[in-house]
């Protein structure tokens, strides 16, 4: 069997007496889009603060490639291929495209200049932040703008752009689509399905079940504190996957099994 890139194993973890993780699993396979989904209090936010380092989890493994882990911090996740781009972007608007895609890991010049001086080397970072736009197909009309001029399907493509080009093994995606317009919508998932394409997987945060339809592989579906269900789109209607993340259904030897007749009444499933 394929060993997945990015794994865990029974993660708890307890906030005085709320438990966001009650034994959580989590599998990422290679070169997949992994869809996370669950209603408000689930324990998403948790599990992948969990998997990029934000948070440390009392208890549970964690595993990348096979090997197990344990992040003290999201800079160590990110040293270990992991990268996240935000909902909030986490872009510095008054800086340039070229300037944020090496934030945190700029470039100086070679020699005296670079060592002493401590002078950038600006002219390589835009070359190289050019790179990874065009390999993305993100359209920009300059890299010396700044952030804050862009739209806002342009500056999550930035994001997208800096998580990639630092990635080596995961690319996790928080609520990519949120307050986006349909057509800017549609350019972020063309850009989901070009990093899937260059080999690298993508976990997908989303509330859009639209979105999570169209563009993954497999769904996961949180409940809990817990994963109840690991779904494919092509086998379960999107009203299914919605009463099994709400608990009006469960799963069953990878059938859907009604646990709460009056809410799938609610929503037609009977």
């Amino acid at each position: 069997m394929t060993t997945p890139v990015l794994q865990a194993r029974g993660l708890v973890k307890r906030y005085g007496h709320v438990t966001a993780l009650d034994g959580a699993d989590f599998d990422l396979m290679p070169g997949e889009v992994l869809a996370v989904i669950g209603d408000n209090g689930a324990g998403k936010s948790s599990l992948i603060k969990a998997l990029t380092g934000a948070m440390q989890p009392d208890s549970g493994e964690l595993l990348l490639d096979g090997e197990r882990l344990r992040f003290r911090d999201p800079l160590e996740a990110r040293r270990h291929g992991i990268e996240t781009v935000y909902q909030d972007l986490a872009v510095a608007a008054s800086l340039d495209i070229s300037t944020n895609m090496f934030l945190g890991r700029e470039v100086r010049r070679p020699g005296f200049l670079g060592s002493v001086l401590r002078m950038l080397d600006k002219r390589r970072m835009r070359e190289e932040s050019a790179e990874h736009m065009a390999a993305l197909k993100i359209g920009l009309p300059s890299l010396a703008v700044p952030v804050e001029s862009l739209s806002g399907g342009q500056r999550q493509g930035v994001a997208v752009a800096r998580a990639v080009a630092w990635a080596s093994r995961v690319v996790v995606m928080d609520e990519p689509t949120a307050a986006l317009g349909v057509k800017e919508s549609g350019q972020v998932l063309d850009m989901i399905r070009r990093v899937r394409d260059r080999g690298l997987p993508v976990v997908l945060i989303s509330h859009n079940m639209p979105h999570v339809f169209e563009i993954a592989d497999r769904i996961h579906v949180q409940r809990l504190g817990r994963r109840v269900a690991q779904l494919t789109p092509a086998d379960h209607s999107m009203a299914e996957v919605v009463a099994i993340m709400t608990g009006a259904l469960t799963v069953s030897d990878g059938k859907a099994v009604v646990t709460d007749r009056n809410a799938a009444d609610a929503i037609g499933l009977t």
